[in-house]
């Protein structure tokens, strides 16, 4: 029987190449969706296996927009995942939430328009309404907040996350807009990631580290500039990782572990057996308790 795996870390390739992670095995994982973005790196870090996934593929080949976020989720749930750490490269638009430091957001504004490969598990013949008011895990953000000032970086605890479809950058309007809105930093693949995981009943939060201060801020976005702040940051992105991999408590029920009860509102009687099948991983939970 292959063994179950709590906890995900969803990034870049970067965050599993540290000599810290040992017993590394990978996974190849067909799903109804297709091919996950990778192969899953599964190693043990702090005394606990992690699952680790690279959003954009190796050697980032997946736009925010075709990045297989469905078969990312849905692989991850078949393992047993209930914990997925995220890491994201951010754009500030906030003068105190400067390039170097990391957010961790408590709120999402999905401002992206293309179909991202389908942004619900649900289907017709199965329908689910997901409550998703504070799409972020409250209890698992917690978490990851403590792990980067025990890693020393700089942390903010809270702020609007708004999500645009990419690839390109922002325009300085858009950008100053955005601002006007009340948000805090923008990135591109967040959603639907998010609110998937919420369907599958995984607990989600993220690590946004910020590379710039976008467009508002006068100077242009480049990628050079990107990267260059990530890289240097990329020590402080393992050692917040492994701190949190080493602070969950892999046995804790959170809320988003029972999001799905009361969500389902197709009947019994009329329910898909071939979408009940594809979901058997994210809804199986509540056929395994239905009477």
């Amino acid at each position: 029987m292959s063994e179950t795996i709590n906890i995900a870390v969803i990034g870049g390739s970067g965050l599993y190449n540290m000599p810290e992670i040992t017993d590394v095995s990978t996974r190849h994982i067909d799903t109804p969706y297709g091919p996950t973005s990778a192969d899953i790196v599964i190693g043990t870090l702090r005394g606990k296996r992690v699952a680790f996934l690279p959003r954009h593929g190796k050697g980032h080949v997946f736009t925010p927009s075709t990045v297989p976020y469905r078969a990312n989720i849905w692989a991850l749930k078949s393992l047993g995942v209930r914990f997925i750490v995220a890491v994201n490269a951010c754009g500030s638009l906030r003068e105190d939430y400067a390039p170097g430091h990391i957010v961790i957001p408590d709120q999402l504004f999905d401002h992206t328009k293309a179909e991202r490969g389908g942004r619900s598990f649900f289907d017709t013949g199965l329908v689910g309404h997901i409550g998703v008011a504070d799409p972020f895990s409250p209890e698992l953000s917690g978490v990851l907040y403590a792990a980067v000032q025990s890693a020393g970086g700089t942390a903010h605890n809270g702020g609007t996350f708004i999500i645009i479809e990419g690839p390109r950058f922002s325009t300085r309007g858009e950008s100053r807009i955005y601002q006007q809105w009340g948000c805090s930093i923008i990135g591109m693949t967040t959603c639907p990631e998010a609110f998937l995981a919420r369907e599958a009943e995984i607990a989600y939060a993220t690590m946004a580290h910020i590379t710039d201060y976008d467009v508002w801020h006068e100077e242009a976005v480049t990628v050079d500039m990107v990267m260059q702040t990530f890289h240097q940051n990329l020590e402080l992105a393992q050692q917040a990782v492994a701190a949190a991999v080493e602070r969950i408590d892999e046995h804790a029920d959170y809320a988003a572990h029972t999001a799905l009860t009361s969500a389902i509102m197709t009947d019994s009687s009329v329910r898909s057996p071939e979408v009940l099948e594809r979901l058997r991983h994210i809804v199986g939970r509540l056929l395994s308790t239905a009477t």
